[in-house]
């Protein structure tokens, strides 16, 4: 793996992906307040202290190397987060991983989510190359169409329907991206 992932930043245009930072309690609380967003994650955020936990979950992910969380901050927008994107990075090896994300409700019809996608994968496929990595999957809900579509603009095609299962109540989609060279 290339440099230290539980440090690294990323740019993507007016992008920059960082590790998420104590101070950002109050820009994960307020984009939590969103019912749309609420809808659509099984973690919730209500407060200062799910937030610290929220956060310490984040930190604990990297640390470990099984989970890279990035606070995504838009700099034409002040330079609080906007949004998460997420490598969760199973055993070196298995060739996959799944990538996640969720955007603040201020951010979303930008084209934030993508940009911040592509960018997470690029890094992912790189960082992870000695370790096998071939494949980034994207799950979302049926019901999610902005998912699709975002998944669709950051090079994640869409692969099958899933059944829904806990703690899922609906079915869903799979969208994978490949590493340049790797199959579907």
């Amino acid at each position: 793996m290339n440099g230290d992932p539980v440090t690294t930043t990323l740019s993507a245009g007016p992008l920059l992906l960082r590790p998420w930072l104590p101070e950002d309690v109050p820009a994960l609380i307020e984009a939590y307040r969103d019912p749309g967003m609420r809808a659509m994650l099984r973690t919730q955020v209500t407060d200062e202290a799910g937030a610290e936990q929220w956060l310490r979950v984040q930190q604990e992910g990297r640390e470990s190397g099984s989970r890279f969380s990035f606070a995504v901050v838009d700099r034409d927008l002040g330079g609080e987060p906007v949004g998460n994107v997420a490598l969760k990075y199973p055993a070196p090896g298995s060739g996959s991983a799944e990538v996640g994300y969720w955007t603040a409700a201020p951010a979303r019809g930008r084209g934030v989510a993508a940009l911040a996608l592509e960018a997470l994968g690029d890094w992912a496929f790189e960082a992870f190359a000695g370790d096998g990595l071939m494949r980034l999957e994207l799950l979302h809900r049926l019901d999610n169409e902005a998912s699709c579509r975002v998944a669709e603009k950051s090079g994640y095609g869409f692969v099958e329907v899933l059944p829904a299962r806990p703690p899922w109540p609906l079915d869903g989609h799979r969208h994978v991206r490949v590493r340049a060279g790797g199959a579907r």
